[in-house]
């Protein structure tokens, strides 16, 4: 899966990407709005999947979002998926003004509400969902959508945490990995974790997808790669800075860089905290070399998964692509 950014771009981005031979694309919450691409890049590809990874659902109510993706889902004619995600307190209150509280618990609820509100308007059962958090008891027929005609949408959730993992495989259809990971701690967190809330399920592996969006730095030469991977470095440390992120780093035995770069993001020192991601740990968390190199190195690292998202640090220029998705597909 590839990114769509700039939204004025999105539907002429979505061709590219589905020209290029990408199964899907995705928007992601931050400078724009997730879902506004979307409905533009439906409108001009075919067979691209489309979906938000990440909308911020605290930022807005499981009536809001069902609406939205039932939309686009007929947008799509069925190439739609929701994947949501908690954000963290301080955007959630300072950013959004909205309620924070309990993020695993609430999100259980969110997607449980959503999933009710569709079953009423598919059905045109009664709407009765009365939760701790939220409550849907009013819909009339004037707003109801009816049936879809493409199916409900997936969800998918994004996690870090243990408890949100759990929560994507208790009541989710799937996961959505963040790019902030190691195999270790895929391994020993975040996959158990996800297998107690499939069996709190009663599901089974193959009832779940899991998207792993992994950092992927490439060029057409040595100095090429290394400006990549410089950009990468950024990325990393910016994502480090954020306590909800150190157990990633505990599990590799950096966990002492945490509150380094906490403190050095407050105090705006970006580039040295870039000078602090060694060499061991980017190759730890994505993959780098030519377009041909990194898209078999992607390959390899994602066997388990059903999709690989990619943030992209592109030094390599016209058709380093290409070259990367056909090295991915030949593995």
């Amino acid at each position: 899966m590839a990114l769509l950014g700039d939204p004025a771009r999105a539907g002429e981005a979505a061709r590219q990407i589905e020209a290029r031979g990408f199964d899907g694309a995705f928007s992601f919450e931050a400078a724009h709005d997730p879902f506004l691409p979307l409905a533009l890049a439906a409108r001009e590809t075919e067979r691209l999947e489309l979906g938000t990874a990440i909308a911020v659902a605290f930022a807005r109510n499981p009536m809001l979002c069902a609406q939205l993706a039932q939309d686009l889902q007929r947008i799509s004619a069925g190439r739609f998926w929701l994947g949501l995600g908690s954000q963290i307190r301080p955007h959630i209150e300072r950013r959004f003004s909205q309620p924070w509280s309990r993020p695993a618990a609430r999100m259980h609820e969110f997607v449980r509400a959503i999933r009710a509100i569709w079953h009423a308007w598919t059905t045109g059962e009664r709407l009765d969902f009365r939760g701790e958090f939220y409550t849907h008891t009013l819909m009339t027929p004037f707003f109801s959508p009816g049936p879809n005609p493409h199916r409900d949408p997936p969800v998918y959730l994004a996690g870090v945490g243990e408890r949100m993992v759990e929560v994507a495989g208790e009541v989710a259809d799937g996961l959505l990995i963040h790019p902030l990971h190691t195999a270790a701690f895929l391994e020993q967190d975040l996959l158990p974790a996800a297998e107690r809330g499939l069996a709190r399920s009663g599901r089974r592996r193959d009832d779940f997808a899991f998207s792993c969006q992994t950092i992927t730095m490439i060029g057409g030469n040595d100095a090429e790669i290394e400006r990549a991977r410089q950009k990468a470095r950024g990325q990393v440390s910016f994502y480090g800075s954020t306590p909800a992120y150190k157990g990633v780093l505990d599990r590799e035995g950096w966990g002492e860089l945490q509150p380094t770069w906490n403190r050095m993001s407050k105090e705006g020192r970006w580039a040295e905290m870039m000078a602090l991601v060694s060499d061991d740990m980017l190759d730890a968390i994505g993959v780098s070399g030519t377009p041909a190199e990194a898209g078999r190195a992607l390959r390899r690292r994602n066997a388990r998964f059903e999709r690989t998202a990619l943030v992209l640090y592109d030094e390599a220029g016209p058709g380093a692509v290409d070259d990367l998705v056909r090295g991915f597909r030949e593995g």
